[in-house]
């Protein structure tokens, strides 16, 4: 199965899929943004979109490489990343479903001052292009299509990604980790996920 985590930036996405990977034993993280990475890295400034999802080719991708893995691999592919236009979600999400590709969507939900906080924890300004984001997110993913959407204000990462197991009746490995290397795991998997260019 598919497990696409979605949300606002600073909503736990990441750290959510990767939780849910060091449990669910086969389990991969599949990171669409490299698809737009590769593309705004080889498409002329002069034709360049602000957003890579803008690209008809990012979806073709991307739906290209989950339908791949889908039927070749027999674990479960883990997708954290934001998608809060309907069009690019019917046109990816939408259509992975139609063709029969088991994908579960939950929208992690959080207020906008635990978003801000959790940017700002990350090293995100005020005016950075991710908390500038929050008001269109939290509008976009408000549309039913973007359901179920989990309440994170209140849970810790390890408590979302139980949850989502417990919605789709996995089971978890059990988390052995002491507070130090719970916390170390969470610095590590944050700082490999920083995009110091938008």
């Amino acid at each position: 199965m598919i497990i696409w985590i979605n949300g606002a930036f600073g909503s736990g996405k990441t750290q959510t899929a990767y939780e849910l990977h060091r449990r669910l034993p086969d389990s991969i993280v599949f990171d669409p943004e490299n698809a737009g990475y590769f593309i705004r890295k080889n498409i002329p400034k002069a034709i360049a979109e602000d957003d890579f999802q803008n690209y008809t080719m990012w979806r073709e991708i991307n739906y290209s490489m989950l339908t791949y893995l889908y039927r070749e691999y027999e674990g479960t592919i883990l997708v954290p990343m934001s998608i809060v236009n309907p069009q690019i979600f019917d046109e990816l999400i939408g259509k992975l479903r139609n063709d029969n590709v088991n994908v579960h969507h939950f929208t992690l939900w959080a207020s906008r001052d635990v978003l801000q906080r959790r940017l700002r924890s990350r090293g995100e300004g005020k005016h950075s292009w991710a908390v500038q984001q929050i008001d269109r997110c939290m509008a976009g993913l408000s549309d039913d299509r973007f359901k179920p959407h989990l309440e994170t204000d209140p849970l810790t990462t390890p408590e979302v990604a139980e949850t989502i197991a417990r919605l789709l009746g996995l089971d978890l490995q059990p988390d052995d980790r002491g507070l130090v290397r719970k916390a170390f795991d969470r610095l590590i998997t944050q700082v490999r996920h920083i995009r110091f260019f938008n």
